[in-house]
């Protein structure tokens, strides 16, 4: 014996409401017709004592929207990516649209799959943070699916793309080092061939040569974790000659640098100052707190989901830039 409720129908609904279907469809639609105020009272009140709920993927199928955005990341357990997640949701909600996040966990053939189940669910766009160990000449798959990248755009793919100004906001960083009289500045570095860890790595490079401060083996390239930072700085300061200051090109790796120093009982700005790149929440409670170049998240995300959303990419890339803040704190002796 079939002991489930039947579904409520639009035909239920307008049963109850005496009137047409196509009325209960102008009410829930909001058009394209007008309705009386009392009718739609009717229907609106029809709808709640029964429960009704449209069928949200019928819908999709019949006017070929879904009202949801895709997301990727290569780390949602990094605090970056959970914020920027964070702000995208926010951004996304406000426009009537939910957001389906994805976890490439560094692995571009995840990431391709993750892709494919996105394409699957009809999503109508797509955000992707690329993992850093994608190769810059291997070309993403993504099948006509209006796509927006959040990290660099390679020309050959022809899509479009919101970035920070990495190069900028490192040179930035570094530059304040330069002016608190630091002439030894070591950098960690992202991932070696990742095309925002490389940026970063030439913004540090391009402020040490204006002043013809040495760079050879003064940068360390690791992963964007704390522990990559942890490992980095402990090489840097068992050196004979320790740098002053370091940059280390995310959070992480800076709150990993501080770990370093603790263990080392090298103090932090004294003995050496430390500036990271990102400006997460956590950025701000560290002991001491990181001087960072923040990324606007906000303004990132409303940047990327209107993009995303909009027409201006189905003929040709279009590729916008978001600004940074230097805040200064502690760890940089300010």
């Amino acid at each position: 014996m079939n002991h489930h409720p039947k579904p409520v129908t639009r035909g239920d609904v307008a049963k109850r409401a005496g009137v047409s279907t196509a009325v209960v469809s102008y009410v829930l639609n909001n058009g394209p017709r007008a309705v009386a105020l009392k009718t739609k009272e009717r229907v609106l009140k029809a709808v709640e004592e029964l429960g009704y709920s449209p069928n949200a993927v019928a819908r999709a199928l019949k006017v070929r929207r879904t009202n949801t955005i895709g997301l990727i990341v290569p780390d949602i357990s990094n605090p970056y990516f959970a914020e920027l997640s964070k702000a995208i949701e926010d951004s996304a909600f406000t426009r009537g649209y939910s957001l389906l996040v994805g976890n490439s966990s560094n692995d571009p053939e995840r990431e391709q799959m993750q892709i494919e189940t996105l394409r699957g669910r009809q999503v109508d766009g797509l955000l992707l943070v690329r993992t850093s160990h994608r190769k810059e000449h291997t070309i993403l798959q993504v099948g006509g699916l209006a796509t927006v990248v959040l990290d660099r755009a390679i020309p050959n793919e022809r899509l479009s793309s919101v970035v920070v100004d990495n190069f900028g906001g490192a040179y930035a960083a570094v530059r304040h080092l330069i002016g608190h009289r630091h002439r030894s500045i070591a950098c960690i570095g992202g991932p070696l061939g990742a095309p925002l860890a490389d940026e970063r790595v030439r913004g540090w490079m391009a402020a040490m040569a204006e002043e013809g401060l040495p760079t050879s083996n003064l940068c360390i390239r690791g992963s964007y974790t704390r522990l990559g930072g942890y490992k980095a700085a402990l090489e840097l300061l068992n050196r004979d000659q320790r740098p002053t200051a370091v940059f280390a090109s995310s959070d992480l790796q800076g709150v990993g640098a501080l770990r370093a120093c603790y263990e080392l009982d090298v103090r932090v700005p004294n003995d050496l100052a430390v500036f990271a790149f990102d400006g997460t929440s956590e950025a701000a409670f560290t002991a001491p707190p990181l001087s960072v170049v923040q990324q606007d998240m906000s303004r990132l995300a409303e940047s990327a989901v209107s993009l995303v959303l909009s027409d201006l990419i189905a003929a040709n890339p279009v590729h916008h830039t978001a600004p940074f803040n230097l805040v200064l704190r502690h760890s940089c002796g300010c």
